[in-house]
């Protein structure tokens, strides 16, 4: 259940920071006046999204599951004189299916945020987003040659890296400037100037 979990945990992920980025973007373009967007605010856009995105991975891993399921082999060919216990995909086209799935998802993600990066600093979290999936993309393109490139437990290894990095990512960059406005600048974290913010775009 090893690459099942880490496919649809990483899809359910994504397609969160994809439903907080349109949000972002639907949320900014409800503000303008006679928008027909307001009607869309709300947390319908992204749990929907989510569901939606995550039914596709689900689908993949149970067909996977049933008809190629991942099975332990003993590999004896990669250190002489060492017996390896290892996972085997079962079908290493299902598991490179599982992960372009998410990788269609970050792309998407991160040419949505890119599209919101220009938003007023009351809706900058698009900004973070944009960083954040870039450096998630560009960890899991340097991912796939190394795993192909790679043999026995340093493939588990291979793989354990871009899980931390790409999580790492996307936890600093999101999180790290919510944390700075509660933490170090409260002065920041009010309706006065939020609201302030926003009679500047409109006026």
């Amino acid at each position: 259940m090893r690459q099942t979990t880490f496919g649809f945990v990483f899809t359910v992920a994504i397609s969160s920071v994809l439903g907080k980025t349109l949000t972002v973007l639907v949320v900014f373009n409800a503000t303008k006046p006679g928008s027909k967007l307001r009607k869309y605010v709300g947390s319908r856009i992204s749990t929907g999204l989510v569901i939606l995105c995550s039914l596709g991975e689900f689908i993949i891993c149970v067909t996977w599951l049933i008809f190629a399921p991942p099975f332990v082999e003993l590999d004896t060919k990669t250190i002489p004189g060492t017996i390896i216990v290892q996972c085997n995909e079962g079908s290493i086209i299902a598991f490179y299916v599982a992960v372009s799935y998410i990788g269609v998802l970050a792309v998407f993600s991160f040419i949505v945020a890119f599209i919101s990066r220009k938003l007023p600093d009351t809706f900058n979290e698009a900004q973070h987003i944009t960083f954040s999936m870039l450096v998630f993309c560009s960890v899991w393109m340097s991912f796939i040659p190394t795993y192909l490139s790679t043999k026995g437990k340093y493939m588990v290894a291979v793989e354990i890296f871009a899980i931390l990095a790409s999580n790492g990512a996307l936890l600093c960059f999101i999180f790290f400037p919510k944390c700075y406005i509660i933490l170090l600048r409260p002065d920041r974290n009010t309706k006065r100037d939020i609201k302030v913010k926003v009679f500047q775009i409109h006026g």
